[in-house]
């Protein structure tokens, strides 16, 4: 406790003659806002200082409890408050900028001054020598009686709210901007500034690994110390967040949820997160509306959760909150505005919208810190006191009051910059026809004059032309440009084609956030025959063909089973990345059946918009469903890669594939002889018919969806065919019924022609018009609260129900919308198949399950987006269930999506399953059998196992093992979870750059130069053969593959054979061989080292092998845990087509590289830090392995002489001397030979 005895007893009995005399009626008033029960229990002493009642306080010990009360500035808010860290004293700043202190537990006011003019002050700081106080475009230091150290002012636009002290008086300051400011305290200098997504930071907490940034969106991002990028994010509440703290390995936060079209709503559900596995744990339910809370460790990890009404309540973040750890603060019906803990955890503080700043504590005798520095009062006044002046005396002489003028010192009057508001006029907004046909050379627009209005004159109406201005950038943007008429564009901006806009970084700096803000990974489009990407997640979010494909494995080198399971485990993996499926598109295009459907499009037909994608989705549709099905059947379940029998082709084994989508088909065929011909098969999907329009109606009838889809399974039609009983073509009566109902109906539409697409418009508004005449016969409903939510909502979601839909679905979003959301479906002996729509919510009776009756959910509808300015594109609106969502959110939820291409986005179920045929054809339909996938066995086994490193035969004929650049692994080598792997690969151009060069002279990306990997080193990372590559292949590019199954023996390729096609009676399709070439155009020599020949089987005489042998090989390092040591390898795991976690990758690119610099060479490092010169004529795979391995070798040595400093002292020597060189390595004519010495070479061993 501090010692009052040195102050004068004197102080603050100021005499009422000091003030002058007053009339009656003129006394101050207080503020008219002001409640005046607020004051109940607070005594005014004469310097306005709040003092406590005669009442005793009583404390219960280690319950907290109200210590004193005071007020600050009656009626204005408490916006901060702050425990000094050094000393006992309380902060508070208010709503006006003003700032105050109050000394220890009995709150005596230490100091009261202007902090900021206007502004109300966001967040106190206390340090050594000062206080911060942060406002929205300012921040002050201040000594602690009330002078000013300095003033940091920032740019106008900015609104900051939080910041924080890192180390070495370096501070951070964040807000609702996209950037965040380092500030060094020693020289008040802006050292760095980190760019952020908007809307920018509001909270930041930090811990020894990461700085916790909260934003206003509800998400949590975990970033670097160093390099403040995101490592983690944790999306806590769909609305917004309100606070967050960390402890220990616990985070718990509180926020908002949205509430469709009620707004935002206090959750009561805290979100506590385990930060070890960066995963959600159970959340905490609490009893009070959560607007703060702190951890308050003493004994245990108690939570303090502050509500604004005044509730406090304190519990553990892994158990259960108890009502009786309620406490209420007495706020006389004001609201909470501020909270702080102190240092010692034995006090808290509250400051409310009266005022009032409140303190609490578990403990009668109670300190702010520890230990705590002695406090400089100020001394007593030993001057006479003045004569008596009445200020109300209209004659009093101001002279009679000395003034020291001094010529250094500045007036009281000379306000300074920063307390001064400047208003200037606003420039008006630039002509928007000059911005649309502005041409930019460097940093200078160049336009011309459009005349509108006379020149060097501005209107005076500023108001009105920006009104006018603004409501011109309301006009959604064009994918085309600005030169369309954007009030007459229908495709809404989500379903347009999307296209990646490249830079000289690649892709790099494309935000794909903007498109995706779900942990969904999308797919990008660039890539030959990518329309159908659509389709490929459609397969993936069906669970059984998940699994399936990634328990699949067999020897073909292009099996589209097999590549699509490597593509599902990236999309496994990703956390909102995009994922490219050029793997399985490249095993694709080598199909023939492919070929001869017309699947296969040349780059010309996607670009100009000449393909009917309708049309070919569907098609694509039946011909993936029947290859996968082949595939499968020739060996289910998970199989060694090596050494595993294949049965032939036409296996009579049943797939899952049969099994989920396979309904048996009885086809009757009638002569009118009365010969009757019965054939059974399989059918995976089946096609919509729609009956013939009579010329002679006016009108088409009404049909419901179920009718015409029974009519198109069970299909009645008349044609001309073979009858063995006449021996003659006759007129027969073919008729088609079904034996069993599938676990997913796949349905083609076939809305390829204008009278098909006028059908169903037709029978869309007949749809609508029904709705809205049952509504209108309806009487109106009282409008009744929306019920609580019973499970989680995603970001921009309505109130949801338990199958994750809005729980009120107006009749007007149902125009457009003729298929039902259910259906029910049975067959019976006597009736047949019977279809009939079902209410979304209803269940099944017990009778009409046993009579075999099944519901059947819509889950996917594929549509054809027609756009003349685009060429149009597919997308797909996919109900995603509660395992992908278990999996990637952590919380148990159904809920439609939009997957267009990198597009992803939550949308009602209404929306899915509405078509405007202007623009939106269907496609393709998926109705599932509720709760199909129960069925089926939903475990991955991962087929790949150590086998694949194993020693294999070259594809090349003239290799000999005397040219061996690498050791195969033994089987005591075998890899490990956390062993170092140095990995290089090597590519070559299959299709050059397109581009094209704009009126200003620079270049615009079009189209990216596709790449195709032709070489992969892998390098040992440890052990007694460190450096000796064990994987040294090269990839046979020239896909020149005889497709025929006999023509693949041993895994060798025979010679190529031209291809024929027979055409089946009944529909099928049977071909030969064929001849697909994927030809390099530029072996990029002086970059790879490849040089012609080297891939090409005939006359190489290197390792030759197939890209999948090598794939596995990749994959089965990764799953087993390696870390892959390599220079730049985040471009070489795009071209393989590989996503690894960041926790396996270590690239030295990054490793030596500072912030906002630029990235350096594989050469210049080894020649700066090992005196190596590498890379001399062209590249070798092998060296530049080694040569990583090396360098990270290199930076541990670093890290551990002198830690992070010292690794950014080298790093800035590395930075300069490569200004010195001008990034150039100098000629050594004794270099080249170095690297050889260091590891053993392969031969020796």
């Amino acid at each position: 406790m501090m010692n009052f005895d040195g102050l004068d007893p004197g102080m603050g009995e100021y005499p009422p003659s000091l003030h002058g005399t007053l009339e009656p009626g003129m006394e101050p008033s207080m503020d008219p806002h002001l409640n005046p029960s607020l004051l109940q229990g607070v005594e005014l002493d004469p310097e306005g200082l709040a003092g406590t009642g005669p009442e005793t306080v009583h404390l219960m010990e280690g319950m907290f409890s109200e210590l004193h009360s005071v007020v600050s500035e009656v009626g204005v808010p408490v916006t901060a408050t702050h425990f000094d860290l050094q000393e006992e004293m309380l902060w508070m700043g208010n709503h006006r900028g003003h700032a105050s202190s109050f000394f220890g537990p009995t709150m005596g006011r230490y100091s009261s001054f202007q902090a900021h003019s206007t502004d109300d002050i966001r967040q106190i700081q206390s340090l050594e020598t000062g206080v911060l106080f942060l406002s929205k475009n300012n921040l002050k230091c201040h000594t602690r009686g009330g002078l000013v150290m300095f003033d940091y002012p920032m740019d106008e636009g900015a609104d900051m709210h939080s910041l924080l002290m890192t180390d070495n008086n370096m501070m951070i300051m964040g807000g609702l901007q996209n950037y965040v400011i380092e500030v060094d305290l020693n020289t008040v200098q802006e050292t760095q500034k980190f760019t952020v997504e908007v809307p920018g930071l509001a909270i930041m907490r930090q811990t020894s690994r990461f700085f916790f940034c909260g934003h206003t969106s509800g998400k949590i991002t975990l970033r670097d110390l160093r390099t403040f990028k995101t490592e983690h994010e944790f999306d806590a509440f769909s609305g917004s967040l309100s606070d967050f703290d960390v402890h220990g390995n616990l985070l718990a936060a509180c926020g908002f949820s949205s509430r469709g079209m009620n707004g935002l709503a206090c959750d009561r559900f805290l979100m506590v997160y385990d930060l070890r596995m960066m995963r959600a744990v159970t959340p905490l339910q609490v009893h009070v509306d959560p607007l703060f809370l702190r951890f308050i460790p003493t004994y245990t990890s108690r939570l303090a959760i502050i509500s604004q009404t005044g509730q406090c309540q304190f519990c553990e973040p892994t158990g259960l909150a108890n009502m009786a750890d309620i406490f209420h603060v007495n706020t006389v019906g004001q609201l909470l505005m501020s909270f702080d803990v102190s240092a010692s955890k034995q006090a808290l503080s509250f400051g409310d919208s009266g005022g009032c700043v409140h303190l609490w504590s578990d403990a009668p005798e109670v300190s702010f810190n520890d230990y705590s520095r002695e406090t400089e009062f100020a001394l007593p006044c030993l001057v006479d006191t003045l004569p008596q002046l009445d200020w109300n005396h209209d004659l009093l002489p101001i002279s009679l009051i000395p003034m020291p003028l001094t010529s250094t010192e500045a007036l009281l009057s000379d306000w300074s910059a920063a307390l001064a508001a400047p208003s200037p006029r606003r420039a008006p907004p630039v002509d928007p026809e000059i911005l649309r046909t502005m041409k930019t050379v460097g940093f200078i627009g160049y336009a011309a004059n459009p005349r509108t209005r006379p020149r060097n004159q501005v209107p005076y109406k500023i108001k009105d032309v920006e009104l006018d201005y603004d409501n011109y950038n309301q006009v959604p943007e064009s994918p085309i440009g600005r030169d369309e008429e954007p009030h007459l564009y229908m495709v809404p901006k989500k379903y347009r084609k999307v296209t990646i806009k490249y830079s000289k970084l690649g892709l790099e700096d494309f935000d794909f956030k903007h498109y995706n803000r779900t942990l969904f990974a999308g797919l990008e489009p660039h890539i030959p025959n990518a329309y159908c990407n659509c389709m490929i997640q459609v397969l993936y979010f069906l669970e059984p063909i998940r699994y399936l494909v990634q328990n699949h494995l067999c020897q073909k080198e292009f099996c589209l089973a097999c590549e699509l399971g490597f593509l599902f485990h990236m999309l496994d993996l990703s956390r909102g990345d995009p994922c490219q499926a050029s793997n399985f598109l490249r095993a694709f295009r080598t199909i023939p059946e492919a070929s001869a459907l017309g699947l296969i499009l040349a780059d010309s037909d996607e670009q100009t918009g000449k393909a009917r994608l309708g049309r070919l989705i569907q098609s694509w549709n039946r011909f993936i469903l029947t290859q996968l099905h082949q595939e499968t059947q020739e060996q289910e379940g998970p199989q060694a890669y090596r050494g595993a029998s294949s049965s032939s082709l036409g296996s009579s084994g049943e797939s899952v594939i049969g099994k989920l989508f396979g309904c048996e088909v009885e086809n009757s065929s009638l002569c009118r002889c009365g010969k009757e011909t019965v054939r059974s098969s399989l059918t995976l999907l089946f096609t919509m018919h729609y009956p013939e329009h009579n010329s002679q109606e006016k009108s088409i009838k009404e049909y419901e969806f179920s009718e015409i889809l029974k009519k198109s399974i069970c299909l009645e039609q008349s044609t001309q065919a073979w009858c063995e009983n006449c021996e003659k073509y006759q007129p027969t009566v073919q008729t088609r019924n079904i034996r069993c109902l599938p676990d997913v109906l796949v349905i083609n539409c076939e809305v390829n022609s204008a009278k098909e697409a006028e059908f169903w418009k037709v029978q869309a508004e007949f749809a609508f018009n029904k709705v809205m005449q049952k509504e209108a016969m309806e009487p109106p409903k009282p409008k009744e609260p929306p019920p609580m939510p019973t499970e989680w909502c995603l970001d921009g979601e309505d109130m949801c129900n338990m199958e994750g839909f809005p729980v009120d679905t107006r009749a007007e979003d149902l125009r457009h919308v003729w298929i039902p959301p259910t259906l029910k479906m049975s067959i019976s002996k006597s009736q047949g198949l019977e279809i009939s729509s079902w209410p979304e919510a209803e269940e099944l009776t017990t009778e009409e399950e046993e009579e075999g009756a099944s519901l059947f959910d819509l889950v996917v509808t594929v549509p054809h987006i027609l756009d003349a300015r685009t060429g149009g594109n597919l997308i797909a609106h996919i109900k995603v269930g509660e395992t992908y969502h278990q999996r990637k959110e952590g919380v148990t939820h159904q809920q439609w999506y939009l997957f267009n291409d990198f597009l992803i986005e939550p949308i009602d179920k209404a929306e899915a399953a509405q078509f405007d045929l202007s623009w939106k054809v269907p496609a393709i339909l998926y109705y599932a059998r509720r709760n199909y996938h129960t069925k089926y066995d939903l475990r991955i086994k991962n087929p790949i196992d150590a086998s694949v490193l194993l020693t294999e035969a070259s594809l090349a004929r003239k290799q000999r093992k005397s040219h061996a650049t690498f050791i195969p692994l033994m089987v005591s080598e075998m890899p490990q979870a956390g062993d170092l792997v140095g990995l290089d690969a090597e590519f070559v151009t299959l299709n050059q750059e397109e581009a094209e060069l704009r009126s200003d002279g620079t270049k615009s990306t079009i189209k990216p130069s596709q790449m195709s990997v032709a070489r992969i080193t892998c390098v040992r990372g440890q052990g007694a053969n460190e450096g000796v590559p064990f994987i040294d292949d090269y990839i046979s590019t020239q896909e020149q593959d005889t497709l025929d199954q006999s023509a693949v023996q041993g895994g060798h390729r025979l010679p190529s054979l031209p291809l024929f096609c027979c055409l089946h009676w009944n529909g099928s399709v049977s071909f030969s061989a064929s001849t697909i070439s994927s030809q390099v155009v530029d072996y990029l020599t002086q970059y790879s080292g490849i040089k012609p020949g080297d891939l090409d089987a005939k006359i190489s005489s290197k390792h030759l092998t197939t890209l999948k042998s090598t794939y596995l090989k990749l994959r089965f390092l990764i799953d087993t845990g390696v870390r892959l040591v390599g220079h730049g390898l985040q471009k070489d795991f795009r071209v393989i087509n590989l996503l690894v976690l960041k926790d396996q990758v270590v690239d030295t690119v990054h490793l030596f590289h500072l912030p906002r610099k630029r990235m350096i060479s594989l050469r210049f490092l080894a020649w700066y830090f090992l005196e190596l010169n590498i890379q001399g004529e062209t590249h070798d795979s092998i060296e530049d392995a080694r040569t990583a391995l090396q360098l990270y070798r290199k930076h541990l040595e670093l890290s551990r002489a002198g830690g992070n400093d010292e690794v950014r002292k080298v790093l800035k020597g590395l930075y300069e001397k490569g200004r010195q060189q001008d990034w150039k390595v100098p000629d050594a004519d004794t270099g080249d030979g170095q690297g050889a010495a260091v590891f053993p070479s392969v031969m020796g061993l």
